[in-house]
């Protein structure tokens, strides 16, 4: 195929401008790979070129290959593109998949061959991602990093000339991933462009290829993935990639109090499927615990069973006396599950206010300490980025300042630098209040800098 040239992308919300105007051009073969902050416009631009971008928000510019043009402006005139030129594997993977539609068929709505051999190829690349189990499944049964998988077979089932992969590490154990690359890497050598938005620093070393770095709807840093990630010349990339979690200082944990919750000989299974059995878990008061494993393996469920949100097979959980109902609290994997998506996220965070009674002091100063804009609760949750939401789900749990926190990939749609700031603040607020932690990732460094013991699954 032949090379993609974007002219003058920008994104307008009104006369305010969110995404600068910027000149790429993706050549087959060749990856580029965009880093950045947590709304710095990233997912903007993927959805720019798409013509999805959200109600409110309005694209300027041009998509050029050969002698076509495509005005940016008409969102209407790409679809005729979507799934054999133009395909996007999306960031929330829970809201793009049909929740009605098994996953085998799910997949095989992308293929554009000879209709006989959908579901022979949805099969094939369900297998290749390891999903040979989950055919069958709804896609309420999947783990994040299934769904995640599955998303991405749906999208590139078809052989889009250009792959729009927003964070598609997110969520993936580190099999997964290295298989994951493996297919990007595939797609590039099959002679196709590939732009991903990421803020996997080890898969954009990975991909190689070209790294464009964004921070507030701007471009800093752009060029070959060999100078900028060893050798970055802006100060920002520079920050970046000092934060990641393996280069983190050493960070004092609380000693843990009096017991908090107890399971004992817990077990679960969907239909033929043992996720796990005969598991003991014992957390403390203030006590701050990793569970790792493999995507799938049950770690989320096993959360939800301790919470009392899912029933165990067998097995029993015990919990201290005298907590209010509010003190068992969840962060959710993909935290657009966790909003109602027609209510204004100011309408959702000063509910909690009113209910728990806490002042307004405590959400202003939440929201400057994790460098979130006061105007954002304006909008509704599908109008903020996913790591801005993932943020606003921390401070709202936050605010009810429970003994228990299950939290679930809290940081997969953060940026290095974010990241570091949202766990600062949130081990910092868990040691104020005196909760517990219960931390599911797949991110070892993670886990031994923030946590004082680690269970595996």
């Amino acid at each position: 195929m032949n090379s993609l040239h974007l002219d003058g992308v920008a994104v307008y919300q009104q006369q305010h401008c969110l995404l600068q105007a910027l000149d790429l051009t993706l050549y087959p073969g060749e990856a580029l790979t965009v880093l950045g902050e947590s709304g710095s416009g990233k997912s903007l631009l993927a959805h720019a070129i798409m013509g999805t971008l959200p109600a409110g928000l309005r694209a300027r510019g041009q998509l050029r290959q050969g002698s076509q043009t495509w005005p940016l402006a008409d969102a209407a005139n790409r679809r005729a593109l979507w799934g054999q030129q133009l395909a996007i594997l999306p960031q929330e993977p829970a809201t793009a998949l049909d929740p009605t539609m098994r996953v085998l068929p799910q997949v095989a709505e992308g293929w554009r061959g000879e209709a006989g051999s959908a579901q022979a190829e949805a099969r094939g690349q369900l297998a290749r991602l390891g999903l040979q189990a989950a055919q069958r499944h709804y896609p309420h049964q999947l783990s994040g990093g299934m769904a995640q998988r599955v998303a991405f077979a749906a999208a590139t089932l078809g052989g889009a000339g250009l792959l729009l992969a927003d964070e598609p590490s997110k969520g993936l154990d580190n099999r997964a991933c290295a298989t994951l690359a493996q297919l990007l890497q595939q797609h590039l050598a099959d002679g196709r462009c590939l732009l991903t938005i990421t803020h996997d620093i080890a898969l954009a070393r990975t991909l190689g290829g070209q790294v464009l770095v964004m921070r507030g709807g701007e471009v800093v840093e752009h060029g070959p993935a060999s100078r900028v990630l060893q050798q970055p010349q802006h100060p920002y990339t520079q920050q970046l990639l000092a934060a990641e979690p393996p280069a983190w200082p050493a960070i004092a944990h609380p000693a843990p109090g009096d017991w908090l919750l107890q399971g004992r000989s817990l077990a679960k299974a969907y239909g033929s499927q043992a996720l796990f059995r005969n598991v003991d878990i014992d957390i403390a008061a203030g006590e701050r615990v990793a569970l790792l494993a493999d995507s799938g393996a049950g770690k989320s469920t096993l959360g939800n069973i301790l919470l009392g949100l899912t029933r165990a097979d067998h097995g029993s959980v015990r919990y201290r006396d005298g907590l209010p109902r509010t003190a068992w609290q969840k962060l959710y994997q993909d935290p657009v599950q966790a909003f109602a998506p027609h209510i204004s996220l100011h309408t959702a965070l000063h509910d909690v206010l009113q209910h728990c009674g806490q002042p307004l002091a405590s959400l202003e100063t939440l929201l400057h300490r994790l460098r979130l804009s006061p105007g954002l609760l304006a909008r509704k949750p599908s109008q903020v980025s996913g790591g801005e939401l993932q943020r606003l789900a921390l401070i709202r749990t936050l605010l009810l300042q429970p003994a228990l926190l299950f939290a679930d990939e809290p940081t997969s749609r953060l940026d290095p630098l974010t990241q570091q700031d949202t766990v600062h603040c949130l081990l910092d607020e868990l040691a104020r209040i005196g909760c517990a932690l219960l931390l599911v990732t797949h991110d070892h460094a993670l886990a031994g800098k923030t946590t004082s013991r680690q269970l595996r699954l």
